[in-house]
Parts: C-alpha cells; sequence; structure tokens
C-alpha cells in the first residue's frame, strides 16, 4: 500500500467516524419528541430512526454534490487538509455532546473543512458565495421558517380539535408522531448522511480516484448510509433530554406539529442541495409548537443556550480544523494523521477514564 492510499484510507475512516457520531449526536433531532410524549419507547424510537436514516441516503445526492463542489476548491485541497477537516467537525461534536448541547454537526462538518483548507490553500480556495448561499442563508431561514410552521400548526391542531376528547385526541396524535417522525428520520438521512458522502468524494478527487463533478460511488453511499444508522441507533441520550423536554413540556400535539414542520422544511432543502443543521431546524419546530401555544411554555434560556451554541459551531469547528491542519503538517507523510489518531484517542479515552475515577457515570450514548 502506498502512502497516498494509506492516507485516503484514514481520511475514509475518520469520515466515517463522523458519520457515526453525527447519528448519535442528531439522534435527538429525529426521536426526542416522540419519546417525550410517549408516542414511541427510546429502543423502538431510534431503531425507526435509525432504519429510515439508512433509506433517506439514498433518496438524493445533492447535498453530496454541494459539499463536494460549492464549499471549497476540490482541485486546490488534499487528503491531509480533509482529514484536519473531519478531526475539527469531530472534536467539537463530542464537545458539545458530552456537555448535551444540540449544535449542529452539518456546520461543525462544514467549518472543519473550511477552516484546514484556509490554513492550507489560502482563502482563493473558500468558495464565499457557496458558503453564504448554500449554508449561511438557509442556516439562517429554515429555523426561523420551521418555527413559524410549528406554531401555526399547533394553532390550527388545537382550534381544530381541542373541544374533542383528550384521550382519542392524545392517542391520534401519537399515532401521527410515528408518520411525522418516520418523515423527519428520512429527511435526516437524506441531508446528513449526504455531507459525510460529500467529504469522502473530496478525497476520492484529491487523491485523483475520482474526477471533479462526479457522484459518489455505491460504495460510498452505502458506507455513509451504515455508518450513520449505526450512530443513530446508538442513541445520544443527554441531547435527547435538551430536546425532548428542556426546551418545552410537550404534549403529542405539540410533538407532531414539530415533527412535521421540522420533516417539510428538511425534505424540501435536501431536494434543493442545502446542507441544513436539522438540529436547527427541528429546535425551531419545538419552539415555535410551545410558544404557538404561549410563549411562556418555551424555556427561553435553554433556548439562548443552543443558539450560542450554533453560533460557536462554524468558527469554533474551523478554528480546530486549522490547528490540527499546522499540526499535521509537522509530520512527513502518513505520520501526521496517524499521530493526530493516536493523540486524538488517548484524549478520549483519559476524558473518559476521569469520570469513572471521580464516579461520575459516563454520558450514556
Amino acid at each position: 500500500m502506498s502512502e497516498a492510499e494509506l492516507i485516503l484510507g484514514i481520511v475514509v475512516v475518520t469520515a466515517l467516524a463522523f458519520d457515526f457520531t453525527n447519528g448519535f449526536h442528531d439522534t435527538a433531532n429525529v426521536v426526542a419528541t416522540s419519546i417525550s410524549t410517549r408516542a414511541m419507547s427510546p429502543r423502538i424510537a431510534v431503531g425507526f430512526a435509525a432504519v429510515l436514516n439508512f433509506a433517506g441516503a439514498f433518496i438524493s445526492l445533492e447535498v453530496a454534490a454541494t459539499i463536494a463542489e460549492d464549499v471549497v476548491d476540490p482541485i486546490a485541497i488534499t487528503t491531509t487538509v480533509i482529514f484536519a477537516g473531519l478531526v475539527g467537525a469531530i472534536a467539537w461534536n463530542l464537545i458539545t455532546w458530552y456537555f448535551g448541547l444540540p449544535s449542529s454537526s452539518s456546520h461543525a462538518l462544514i467549518g472543519g473543512v473550511v477552516g484546514s483548507t484556509f490554513v492550507a490553500a489560502g482563502a482563493d480556495a473558500v468558495f464565499g458565495d457557496g458558503i453564504l448561499g448554500k449554508v449561511l442563508i438557509p442556516a439562517l431561514v429554515a429555523p426561523v421558517l420551521a418555527f413559524v410552521v410549528g406554531g401555526f400548526a399547533i394553532v390550527v391542531c388545537y382550534r381544530i380539535l381541542g373541544r374533542q376528547r383528550p384521550g382519542p385526541v392524545t392517542r391520534g396524535f401519537r399515532f401521527g408522531q410515528v408518520i411525522s417522525g418516520g418523515l423527519l428520520a428520512l429527511g435526516h438521512g437524506t441531508n446528513d448522511a449526504q455531507k459525510t458522502m460529500g467529504v469522502i468524494a473530496l478525497a476520492l478527487v484529491a487523491n485523483g480516484n475520482l474526477s471533479a463533478g462526479a457522484d459518489p460511488p455505491t460504495w460510498v453511499i452505502v458506507s455513509a448510509a451504515s455508518a450513520i444508522a449505526l450512530g443513530t441507533y446508538s442513541g445520544g441520550w443527554r441531547i435527547i433530554r435538551t430536546m425532548g423536554t428542556k426546551i418545552i413540556k410537550m404534549d403529542p400535539a405539540q410533538g407532531f406539529s414539530a415533527q412535521g414542520a421540522g420533516a417539510a422544511v428538511i425534505l424540501t432543502s435536501s431536494h434543493f442541495g442545502f446542507p441544513l443543521s436539522t438540529t436547527q431546524v427541528i429546535a425551531g419546530g419545538v419552539m415555535g409548537a410551545g410558544a404557538g401555544k404561549r410563549l411562556s411554555a418555551v424555556r427561553w434560556g435553554v433556548a439562548g443556550n443552543i443558539v450560542t451554541a450554533w453560533l460557536l459551531t462554524l468558527p469554533a469547528a474551523a478554528a480546530i480544523g486549522g490547528v490540527t491542519y499546522l499540526f499535521t503538517d509537522l509530520f512527513p507523510g502518513a505520520v501526521g494523521p496517524l499521530v493526530v489518531t493516536a493523540v486524538g484517542l488517548a484524549l478520549v479515552a483519559l476524558a473518559f477514564a476521569r469520570r469513572i475515577r471521580q464516579g461520575t457515570p459516563v454520558p450514556a450514548t
């Protein structure tokens, strides 16, 4: 095996590791509302979401094309640059998961790759127009749209069914949550798994295995779909608690409205190739469903913490990606990625060992 192939292999494994962390980090987006209203049990909910995440990855490749072509110049970067960007994304995912903050895995990935590319190849290799039009503007519009749709949906639900007997209405909305939750999981797989496909495609282009603009190979699609599905099934329980119970005290009608709003926005955006933050979208839907009942129903302090994490995600992941590239570039060839991988695994192991020694339960996944 040549050195170039070894680095490519490390990048592919790291990308799939990111995809796994994306799955367990963003599980809350898909299942928290269904679990908190008891529409589904936790294990059934994550299993259901994992299957539909896998299926959703095969619906379209528009988002993968955006990541591979519209954010950074695929000709100007190397596999080492992509590796450093992935490390930035994984690090931010683990930090926010550790503290139970539902931040954006999508923006962590884009930020990490942009940061490492900027440090390695300069500003000309970063497509500012693509980031603005395909990332930043949708990031602002999508959660607001989900908030409005979620709020409108809950008002309509209460107006139509508010005077009906609570028992049948609650059962009906819980059944509706199974459907809307399924659509949300399908949309999550469609949007999020494609980001990993796009990054692996970038690595293949950089290594000369794929021409610029070509669709990802079948093995890339299947492996990315499998990694996000496995991550989803492992569950990110700390973030599930934040999304499902700490923003609003949710009833089945609100859960149905939030999930439906999120699914509609995500599936529409995926069709147009916008790499959305599914975290932002479903959180916007949850807040809208709460505010539609009454503004005081939303715990705005928790919502503010989530928004802060969103604002920090792109620059924080970019900074980690850039610093990782500088460190990796100190070593020749494949040595840099191997050293960074070993250091990263050691730091994670030390963090968990320290928590165990202190008698603090390790966050469940």
